[in-house]
């Protein structure tokens, strides 16, 4: 499997999706949101390079864990790597959230294979950037009201975006 660059792992959160999960937190961003939660993942050359082996490891020692949520950074700019990853956590039996600045829309409009590849594995997808002026406490699994959660494989099969309530 290919490498990845990461900022870190948290290896059981009950804040980044349903039920216990792992969480991965990839490095690197092009968004610079402001008032971004994890402001240290912007830079492409920090972090550390990690084996997704190693990531499988921890998933197979811990069974009360329901999925695994990619965060970031920016997931969709290791699209390769991450969509490999998911397909080895679905053989698992546990489901993926991947967080992305970008929209839904913008990640089908460039029809670029790898990102396309992560998509299909993503169970969730949260999308849209972080908007410091729409930002609320009171929202589930996300942290500004422009961003959504989207039912991936629902929404490739209907055309249109198909939201999700947990």
């Amino acid at each position: 499997m290919k490498e990845l660059r990461l900022a870190g792992v948290i290896r059981e959160s009950i804040v980044d999706g349903p039920g216990l999960r792992m969480t991965v937190f990839t490095q690197g961003c092009p968004h610079n949101c402001e008032g971004c939660h994890n402001p240290q993942t912007h830079d492409f050359n920090g972090g550390y390079i990690s084996h997704p082996e190693n990531i499988l490891k921890a998933i197979d020692s811990d069974p009360l864990l329901r999925g695994v949520t990619f965060s970031g950074g920016e997931p969709f700019m290791q699209p390769a790597a991450l969509a490999e990853l998911a397909r080895e956590i679905h053989a698992r039996g546990l489901d993926i959230i991947t967080y992305t600045g970008f929209t839904y829309e913008q990640l089908l409009k460039g029809n670029d294979p790898a990102r396309m590849a992560l998509l299909r594995e993503t169970d969730y997808l949260i999308d849209g950037p972080f908007e410091i002026g729409k930002r609320s406490l009171d929202l589930q699994f996300r942290g500004s009201s422009n961003q959504r959660i989207i039912d991936v494989r629902a929404s490739l099969e209907s055309g249109k975006v198909v939201e999700k309530v947990f």
